[in-house]
């Protein structure tokens, strides 16, 4: 088992699945079907795409091997909020104090600037072609594949927004860590998910780190929440995430590694569920429920049945309410809008 880190700048929240939950049961945003992106959108303008973005990311990885999960979690939480549009790497402007990013559960969000740092390379490359919201999601798309995951055929084509909603939105639409199965299926399901490929999505635990806040809610109703937890793990939990607050800047600093492999995309996050060693609600309780647990350890056996479940997840995810076409634009700036 890794041992406990406490640095806050390096570490990367649990809610890596969890961000995208409640927005893709909301009807109240203009959706547009992923059928409208395209595999070979930028094979004109901009061919190179792919390779800069994979060179400009590489280098950074084995600088912070940190740095995969932390835009893995970048692209959920923008696709929660007004969806997968770019929003989340707005700043504020004008009489607009506090956008998305300020609220308190996009807390530990890191690595905007990378994304910034590739669209200023591509616009000498590929001036006005390259969206900002495309560049998140192939970002995480190469997060998973440098950490030996899946190199996972995206459709491209997003648009970007032209405003950030404010932090109340995010406040309301990421949320708690308190998720269970009926929860997941029934919201996954609403983006057409298969209970396979909602267990499969649930692998993006298999890199980064969990906060000691987001563990705490799990021993405010032990009945509810500690099912299928090892009594030698839920020890472990105690001693590294004592009972101090969870909004105190301790809880917020101090966090565990979600599996014994964090940062190895593989198939150790489904052994430590079989074992009772997962550190939010769901990540244990999917281990034993009879709808979740035979995909579990089908996972658990076979990473290529994982790898193959996940890449089709994620390409509904990282599709569902985009902007295209006349919907939205190509921001030359990714913190601005033009």
């Amino acid at each position: 088992m890794m041992k406990p880190k406490s640095v806050a700048a390096a570490c990367t929240s649990c809610f890596l699945v969890m961000s995208l939950l409640c927005s893709f049961i909301s009807g109240d945003q203009n959706e547009t079907s992923y059928e409208s992106l395209s595999y070979n959108y930028y094979e004109k303008t901009c061919p190179r795409l792919e390779e800069i973005v994979r060179s400009s990311i590489s280098p950074m990885f084995a600088l912070d091997p940190t740095a995969p999960a932390a835009l893995l979690r970048l692209m959920f939480h923008d696709c929660q909020v007004q969806g997968c549009d770019a929003s989340i790497l707005i700043e504020p402007s004008g009489d607009q104090q506090f956008t998305e990013l300020d609220s308190a559960k996009n807390f530990g969000i890191r690595k905007r600037e990378l994304i910034g740092a590739i669209k200023t390379s591509l616009e000498v490359e590929c001036p006005q072609q390259v969206s900002c919201s495309d560049l998140i999601i192939l970002a995480a798309r190469e997060a998973v594949a440098l950490t030996g995951g899946p190199l996972i055929a995206v459709p491209l084509g997003r648009k970007d927004s032209l405003s950030t909603p404010s932090k109340h939105v995010a406040d309301s639409e990421l949320p708690p860590s308190t998720a269970d199965v009926d929860s997941i299926l029934s919201l996954f399901a609403g983006i057409d998910m298969t209970i396979e490929e909602s267990v499969a999505i649930m692998g993006s635990h298999s890199i980064g780190v969990t906060h000691c806040n987001n563990v705490l809610s799990r021993f405010d109703n032990e009945n509810a929440t500690n099912a299928n937890m090892d009594p030698r793990f839920q020890t472990f939990l105690r001693v590294v995430c004592p009972e101090f607050s969870p909004t105190s800047k301790t809880a917020e600093a101090t966090f565990v590694p979600n599996d014994q492999t964090s940062l190895i995309f593989d198939t150790a996050y489904y052994d430590d569920s079989i074992a009772g060693r997962g550190n939010l609600r769901i990540d244990s309780e999917i281990g034993v429920d009879p709808r979740t647990r035979p995909f579990v350890e089908a996972f658990a056996a076979d990473q290529d049945r994982f790898f193959n479940a996940f890449s089709s997840a994620f390409v509904k995810l990282s599709s569902y309410r985009v902007l295209t076409g006349n919907n939205g634009v190509v921001r030359t700036v990714c913190d601005k809008v033009d």
